[in-house]
């Protein structure tokens, strides 16, 4: 079977890649190549021998995306992953995140529509809870209002794809990723980005491989035990398997409604500080950072209730926050050898 993947030489959509070629199924990524490179598809062919098919396309051309479906009628599922998704950079630019985002995802489901039947599984985040009255979420916790631009492009776009899939043939399942982090435990496919990083994990491995000077700690006065904000790291792998499992659910019918939506994490909250110091365990070595003021938009806290993910899709986050340390580690230093 033929799957599409959006953005799939991305962090996330690389790794997916991977578990989905791994699963025997055969896939075609799309990807504009924005925040990506083509060499993301030697890493795929290094971990499973198997080139998937590439296709540089930009989903914003109404007609290209036209075109590739018209080429491409043997699609049985989509994975969405193509989107921007730096939190600061959708403040500071709004409208290129409202055209990238939702124009990309209103014109395939345009085309998925067309379809005898569709299988779409979209790529979107626990920015849509905001800051959550009560920890863990669940995913029945309420939507609240986005505190930054690419927020609501992930609430729209949740919103979107279930008035569409009320009318259509189109079934689909939105899985809410909490923080992802690591690599590929081979170190041929990881996270990379262009630029100053916008995420924790890669500014601390950065930071200790002595291309920054020092991590900037964004606030020591939560409401926390250590006063550091505290997320739910997942590692990439783990978040992998879960689009090829949820994508297995669509195409033999499993699916109980036609949107379908889970929380994708651990379970369990951990700290700035204690990133740090399962860096600094793995790794050996003391990391420099220095507490500056809270950013603006940043959140107490937030990590995931994973049991529907648990019961119902039958998935799992197996890797502990230091496996997921360790292999974002052994990939720094690969790309910088």
């Amino acid at each position: 079977m033929k799957i599409l993947v959006t953005g799939g030489l991305g962090f996330i959509g690389s790794h997916t890649v991977v578990e989905l070629q791994n699963k025997g199924f055969e896939v075609v990524i799309v990807d504009d190549l924005s925040n990506s490179s083509e060499e993301v598809l030697k890493g795929i062919v290094a971990i499973t021998n198997k080139k998937p098919q590439f296709e540089k396309l930009d989903l914003r051309e109404k007609e290209k995306v036209q075109d590739f479906f018209k080429k491409h009628q043997d699609v049985s599922g989509v994975i969405h992953f193509a989107a921007s998704k730096a939190v600061g950079e959708s403040v500071e630019n709004p409208l290129l995140y409202y055209e990238n985002n939702i124009n990309s995802l209103v014109y395939l489901l345009q085309e998925l529509q067309k379809l005898p039947e569709s299988n779409f599984i979209f790529s979107s985040s626990c920015t849509v809870y905001g800051q959550a009255e009560k920890m863990p979420i669940t995913e029945d916790a309420s939507i609240q209002t986005a505190m930054s631009p690419y927020g609501n492009t992930k609430q729209i776009g949740e919103e979107i794809i279930t008035d569409a899939a009320k009318v259509t043939n189109i079934n689909a399942i939105l899985l809410r990723y909490f923080n992802p982090i690591g690599a590929h435990p081979s170190a041929e496919i990881g996270e990379l980005p262009l630029g100053v990083p916008q995420n924790l994990v890669p500014f601390i491995t950065q930071t200790g491989f002595g291309l920054r000077k020092e991590l900037s700690v964004y606030g020591d006065d939560y409401p926390t035990p250590d006063g550091t904000a505290v997320r739910d790291y997942i590692h990439v792998v783990d978040l992998a398997k879960a689009h090829v499992i949820a994508m297995e659910r669509l195409l033999e019918k499993k699916n109980l409604d036609k949107v379908e939506i889970f929380n994708l994490g651990t379970g369990t909250g951990s700290s700035v500080l204690e990133v740090i110091r399962a860096f600094e365990k793995v790794s050996g070595q003391k990391l420099p950072y220095k507490i500056v003021d809270r950013r603006e938009g940043d959140i107490t806290s937030a990590y995931a209730n994973t049991d529907k993910a648990n019961n119902v899709l039958g998935w799992k986050a197996q890797s502990t926050l230091e496996e997921a340390m360790e292999s974002a580690w052994k990939w720094e230093q690969k790309v910088r050898s």
